[in-house]
């Protein structure tokens, strides 16, 4: 039921998901995650094609309009109304590039491809996308091996390594690999920022801390991000992280 209501779920005029009720027309980026994964794999077990389609629907609506044409990397939010105060007047696009949602759009692709058919007319479409914004992110892998808060932004004033986009970008760098979606030769940079979340992890006696996590955040500009709190053991980063470790494990 829940897959199935997907269909008449609010969408914009492009047929783009809202991201929330209270968020008309607009499309996050993290949301890809949310919805595009389950969707194509409940049309894969039921033959609802329309459903499998409306999914990819949302990963070429991103990418088209939500592209920095000077990182590469895609954008947090997108208003095609262009009401939100975030919305640049012109595009509708936010004003950066936030980590954990980009993390989540490259994951939820390599998760999606499992379920698209290998003669799906534009699953090359969808490989291209892909291997164009992995090589944009390791574009800006810090040298410590983490992703920042800001991603394309790592050396700026105030911003932070953060570990759940860290862990997402590590996890669909090992997927990619292991599916050859993504050249092998990823898993160097992959394994550096493997090294960078394991290595800022600390103990509380028998009990993991995951720090380094911002909280849930909504769009905005770079000082939003960059003072958002961090939490340890927050869920966002602690289900990041088990992907990661998933996925290094296979």
């Amino acid at each position: 039921y829940l897959t199935e209501s997907l269909a008449d779920y609010p969408k914009n005029e492009y047929g783009g998901f809202w991201h929330f009720y209270t968020t008309p027309d607009q499309m996050w980026l993290d949301g890809l995650y949310m919805a595009g994964p389950l969707l194509v794999k409940y049309a894969s077990y039921t033959g609802r094609e329309d459903l499998r389609e409306l999914a990819i629907r949302q990963i070429f609506l991103m990418h088209e309009h939500m592209r920095d044409p000077k990182s590469g990397l895609l954008r947090h939010g997108w208003d095609p109304g262009k009401h939100a105060a975030w919305a640049d007047p012109e595009t509708g696009l936010s004003p950066e590039v936030w980590g954990r949602a980009c993390g989540w759009f490259v994951l939820a692709i390599a998760d999606m491809l499992d379920y698209i058919p290998q003669d799906h007319p534009r699953r090359g479409e969808i490989i291209a996308i892909q291997q164009e914004l992995i090589a944009a992110v390791l574009n800006y892998q810090s040298d410590e091996g983490r992703w920042y808060e800001v991603v394309d932004k790592w050396k700026e004033p105030g911003n932070w390594p953060e570990n759940s986009c860290t862990s997402l970008f590590t996890a669909a760098l090992c997927k990619g690999a292991r599916t050859g979606v993504l050249e092998p030769s990823v898993l160097e940079r992959a394994q550096r920022g493997y090294d960078g979340v394991i290595n800022s992890l600390k103990m509380d006696g028998d009990d993991l801390l995951i720090g380094d996590v911002c909280i849930g955040t909504g769009v905005g500009d770079y000082q939003h991000y960059i003072h958002r709190p961090t939490s340890v053991n927050d869920l966002h980063g602690v289900g990041a992280f088990l992907l990661m470790c998933a996925e290094a494990a296979r």
